[in-house]
């Protein structure tokens, strides 16, 4: 599937291109301590190059070990990825050298782990979960290093020039989650969702997702959630009141039980679990309001855990970015994870963080392969910006970030990648509710009706 070219233009803010002439000659002592102090070993940044058979180093980090979301399967799946290309005698004859790094959801960590990036020569950051855009991408932006295929929970995924998404991040999933709510005629939804920065767009994008299936629909009722609690019954006894209360009018009795379009979202990524199970005891003695969440916070894990098709997240919508985790074009990522894992347990091959990390090193392996000379940020960035689009074997559309491929909207620009898919748990497994991918470019730009 190739990309669209999009014919909107509109004007873009470029951070200035490191390792470029930004110097005039020098003349004076000063200018060249000056060149040499800023790169701190006379090297501009993002122009450190290896020679025959060094390795190539990349970085990848996530949060482990914490008290909200944690992500170790994607640094997992990374040390997995790079195992399999050394077996086959690397890249190009270089060996891939993986970093790995704990961002432990802390600003302060976070920028740590981009400062060691720059400071080990990492020619990428790939395949990366971190909500603290804000203090990594300074950092790597003035390393000249590009972000490949973060997991898009921060802003600045969307906007810094040196990011390269293999996703629409939350706001595609978000978007398309309302368009698939509407589409299963949700009149009224409630979402819960974190209250954090991240989580402030949310509301907006599910409700432009609402009126782009449904141009009547509601605004969904906005409900805000501790990130790291233990327990979720006020967010839950608030959903069901919001959604649910009004069951004459919702049917709830002509529908044997099921409140006719009155629907729960959640969106806590590795709380959902703990939502979805304080909202299974108050569901006892209310109306069985439809639940729904994105993928990465519902999971096939998640189901399995919670009883299979006995789990109260039977016939649960479900948005992602990818095909369901069974389809046969992730038997390379299985392959790979059975034969250079060695039973890893972090890595869960249904885990939308770890299909990721195996999308973002796919395009990272065929940039590197593209690559004629040395390899170095800045050469890597320049196969990214004007390169051939990467196909990643049908798990995405056809990747380019090349100026014409970017989305028209200006608070995503950088999104190439603005497919969804709709799945369901149906007897205990997600499974897709239509083929193909749905295209919310529309609702991104904000071009719904309504």
């Amino acid at each position: 599937m190739t990309a669209r070219r999009r014919t909107r233009h509109r004007p873009r803010t470029l951070l200035p291109r490191r390792g470029g002439k930004t110097l005039v000659a020098a003349t004076a002592a000063g200018a060249t301590l000056l060149s040499l102090t800023m790169s701190g070993c006379g090297v501009l940044p993002g122009t450190a190059e290896a020679s025959a058979d060094d390795p190539i180093t990349v970085m990848t980090w996530a949060p482990e070990n914490t008290g909200a979301t944690n992500m170790p399967g994607m640094p997992a799946m990374a040390q997995a990825y790079a195992r399999w290309v050394n077996s086959k005698g690397g890249i190009n004859g270089h060996p891939l050298k993986v970093l790995t790094c704990n961002d432990h959801n802390d600003t302060v960590r976070a920028a740590r782990c981009a400062a060691r990036a720059a400071k080990k020569d990492a020619v990428a950051v790939v395949g990366s979960y971190s909500q603290h855009g804000r203090s990594f991408m300074s950092s790597l932006e003035g390393a000249g290093i590009p972000y490949i295929g973060g997991y898009g929970v921060a802003d600045e995924e969307f906007t810094s020039p040196l990011s390269y998404p293999v996703n629409g991040g939350l706001p595609a999933l978000i978007a398309g989650n309302g368009r698939q709510l509407a589409a299963g005629d949700c009149e009224r939804v409630s979402l819960v969702r974190p209250d954090t920065i991240a989580g402030d767009q949310l509301p907006a994008l599910l409700n432009d997702g609402l009126a782009d299936g449904d141009a009547d629909a509601g605004k969904a009722t906005d409900i805000r959630a501790p990130e790291a609690a233990s327990d979720y019954t006020k967010q839950a006894q608030q959903a069901l009141t919001a959604a649910g209360a009004d069951s004459e009018r919702y049917g709830y009795a002509k529908y044997g039980g099921k409140a006719k379009g009155a629907c729960v979202t959640a969106v806590l990524g590795g709380r959902t679990d703990t939502f979805f199970d304080s909202f299974r005891r108050l569901q006892e003695d209310n109306p069985q309001v439809r639940t729904a969440s994105v993928l990465g916070s519902l999971r096939q894990s998640l189901v399995n855990r919670s009883g299979g098709s006995d789990s109260p997240l039977e016939g649960a919508y479900a948005t992602g970015w990818y095909p369901v985790a069974s389809d046969e074009r992730w038997d390379p990522m299985k392959k790979v994870v059975r034969e250079h894992a060695f039973g890893d347990n972090r890595i869960d091959v249904t885990d939308p963080g770890v299909q990721t990390t195996w999308i973002a090193y796919t395009v990272l392996h065929h940039v590197l392969e593209s690559i004629d000379g040395g390899v170095t940020a800045k050469s890597v960035r320049r196969a990214l910006d004007t390169g051939t689009p990467v196909t990643t074997g049908g798990l995405t559309p056809k990747l380019s970030w090349s100026y014409e491929n970017m989305l028209a909207a200006r608070d995503f620009p950088r999104i190439v990648n603005a497919m969804v898919t709709y799945q369901r748990v149906r007897e205990g497994k997600l499974v897709a509710v239509r083929e193909g991918f749905i295209d919310v470019e529309r609702t991104l730009e904000g071009e719904h009706e309504g």
